[in-house]
């Protein structure tokens, strides 16, 4: 490929560094633009009411006309669940493999959208010409079945996107981890390698997804009532395995969970996923079956609140209850976050007699990883053996802790580009160096509002949250300068009115003096009667009970 001497190769993240979830990354030489990846992920603590996290998309928005496509590395939340939101400012072709676009099929019909989105089915084997941007792809293990990598040949050198992976020697689904191909991209040379980082820091190799499956027939077949597992909706390998379990041990499985539904719907149709002749049952007819005869598959293995195995152990799902001597697999670890959460389920389900398998210690056994441990880091950069490096997937120290794998192996400490979203590394004339920031953040979604909320929404729902409000209403008479009515006072979530009629009183006499006191000097400008009315409450109330509520002033004129 040509190249022109002033052109530059931009590489960055636009989410999926320095976090967990939305993930996007970004490949640009020239004027053409590649993307891999459109995730999302899921409120911090402190993000009061907001459902989802998307990455902001304005620079890709600009330079639309640049956009060639979406790369798709797999069908998990984490890199495709943003698409829906992003798809609608950003009408460009989707590439990804036959689960994958399955999965977003799925999504974009819910969204009212299949019809507008170009959407382009490939497998290991395409080769793309995006611009002047070539891309081909390289099976990966992973906890979902079709997931790939990417390399991008620019005129610069190659760049490679891992995906996520691990290297599971005996995959449940006969996908093996190409490892030919991945030698093969190393030997012609790799510039830059985005690698996944997220068990950067766990020491060995992540167990076989095949180990599972023992464990779980041992659990199905020494459970004397009902199993209950919960997992991942999408870890199609996982459920599976649990149906083969199942099968083995002459049980019939329900499945229960809207995602989980989805996922064993699509998956099933496109071949995905073996379930044999009568093995699913509808969750009504589970209470009438022997109790030893049943496994429930379920969603809720993070113990979010509206997930069905969060209802069950709350006696709330209006179909199946959890009955004491019942065992609970909870089949995931929890996402860093959500650990609160999960414990919170396990409690109750304890409380209710279930038996529950979860955690560190029991996990090991009826849970592995999808993404490789340190050892298979380091074999994925040997195999790639990259001039540059970026690791990517993962929160800041695990990015860290890559980077030291990675010197451990022989990148040059100096060809390490530990990165924040945003950050751009460029690349010219065969020579990296950071470069300028581009926008970058998060993108709130609460309802169906995308964006709408901000950091002064936050700000304030949260002062809401901590010390309530207060609205002061007042009506003045033009003519005369005076108070005709109020001020009333109105407390929500501030103090319990009944109880704390002295101190509003008092709050009423401060209101009443301001409002005098300004009027009197000819001050009538609203802006300024609202300013010194909160400041003299706000100061007075912080005196009195150590609270700040917010206070909104509601001045009428007639």
């Amino acid at each position: 490929m040509s190249k022109k001497n002033n052109e530059k190769l931009l590489v960055f993240a636009l989410g999926g560094v320095g976090e967990i979830g939305k993930n996007m990354y970004v490949v640009q030489y020239a004027n053409d633009i590649v993307v891999v990846d459109a995730g999302l992920k899921f409120p911090e603590e402190d993000m009061l009411g907001i459902d989802i996290v998307i990455p902001d998309i304005s620079y890709l928005t600009e330079n639309h006309d640049k956009v060639r496509g979406i790369l798709l590395t797999h069908g998990h939340e984490d890199h495709i669940g943003g698409l829906p939101y992003i798809l609608k400012q950003l009408k460009v072709p989707v590439y990804g493999t036959k689960l994958t676009l399955g999965l977003v099929e799925a999504k974009l019909k819910e969204a009212n959208m299949l019809g507008d989105t170009k959407r382009i089915l490939i497998n290991a084997d395409s080769e793309l010409q995006l611009g002047t941007i070539k891309a081909t792809f390289f099976k990966t293990n992973h906890s979902i079945p079709d997931s790939v990598g990417i390399a991008l040949d620019t005129p610069e050198g190659t760049v490679v996107h891992t995906g996520d992976f691990k290297f599971d020697q005996t995959p449940v689904n006969g996908q093996y981890a190409d490892l030919h191909r991945m030698a093969e991209i190393g030997n012609k040379g790799v510039l830059m390698l985005l690698s996944d980082s997220t068990n950067a820091e766990r020491p060995g190799f992540t167990g076989s997804e095949r180990s599972v499956g023992a464990e779980l027939e041992e659990v199905f077949r020494k459970a004397r009532q009902r199993v209950v597992v919960a997992t991942f909706a999408s870890n199609i390998h996982r459920i599976q395995q649990v149906i083969d379990a199942a099968e083995s041990t002459q049980r019939k499985v329900t499945v229960i969970g809207r995602s989980m539904v989805n996922v064993v719907t699509i998956a099933s149709e496109l071949g995905y996923l073996n379930i044999p002749e009568g093995m699913l049952i509808e969750p009504e007819e589970v209470n009438r079956m022997a109790a030893d005869r049943v496994v429930i598959l379920s969603t809720g293995s993070q113990g979010e609140p509206m997930s069905a195995l969060t209802r069950m152990a709350r006696s709330t799902h209006r179909k199946v209850d959890i009955l004491p001597g019942d065992t609970v697999i909870i089949a995931a670890t929890p996402i860093p976050g959500n650990e609160k959460f999960v414990g919170r389920t396990v409690d109750e389900l304890f409380r209710l007699g279930a038996h529950v398998i979860y955690g560190p210690g029991s996990v090991s056994g009826v849970h592995v990883s999808g993404h490789g441990s340190q050892e298979e880091l380091k074999l994925m950069l040997n195999l790639m053996k990259p001039k540059y490096f970026m690791p990517i997937h993962g929160e800041y120290r695990m990015l860290r802790q890559h980077g030291v794998l990675a010197e451990s192996v022989g990148v040059d400490k100096e060809d390490i580009f530990i990165v924040d979203i945003g950050d751009t590394v460029e690349v010219q004339g065969g020579v990296a160096r950071r470069g300028a920031k581009v926008q970058s953040g998060n993108i709130l979604i609460d309802g169906l509002g995308v964006g709408d909320v901000g950091n002064i929404v936050l700000r304030d729902r949260k002062l809401l949250s901590q010390d309530g409000i207060l609205v002061v209403v007042v009506t003045l008479s033009k003519q005369e300068g005076n108070i005709m009515s109020g001020p009333d006072i109105i407390s929500r979530g501030f103090v319990y009115v009944r109880e704390s009629e002295g101190l509003l009183d008092e709050a009423n006499r401060i209101v009443t003096n301001t409002l005098n006191k300004l009027m009197n000097e000819n001050v009538n400008e609203w802006a300024s009667l609202k300013t010194h009315v909160k400041d003299a409450l706000g100061r007075f109330l912080y005196e009195q009970t150590r609270r700040r509520p917010m206070i909104l002033p509601i001045i009428m004129e007639v």
